[in-house]
């Protein structure tokens, strides 16, 4: 019989695994973030609707446990637990 330790890290692996697909963000939620986040960066860019256009034509992908959108091949956005985070575009 297994060691409770080893019992105990098994049970809480699988409820960790378990609530992260239950807390995976939906696209609505990642669409919402992007807006605000491009507003917060650039209020000129958020009068503009740029957020908006970003959040419309971006796809959304999860893995069961976590979630991105995509723009042109590029992430936008990686989201677990609930939690959505823009990535900064990258600086040439």
């Amino acid at each position: 019989m297994a060691s409770a330790p080893v019992l105990t890290a098994i049970v809480a692996t699988a409820a960790v695994t378990v609530g992260a697909a239950v807390f995976n963000p939906t696209p609505e939620q990642h669409r919402a973030r992007i807006k605000q986040a491009i507003a917060e960066r650039s209020p000129i860019a958020g009068v503009l609707g740029v957020g908006a256009l970003t959040a419309f034509v971006s796809s959304y992908h999860s893995v069961g446990v976590a979630s991105y959108t995509t723009v042109d091949d590029k992430t936008v956005s990686v989201g677990a637990f609930g939690m959505v985070f823009v990535l900064e575009p990258a600086r040439k």
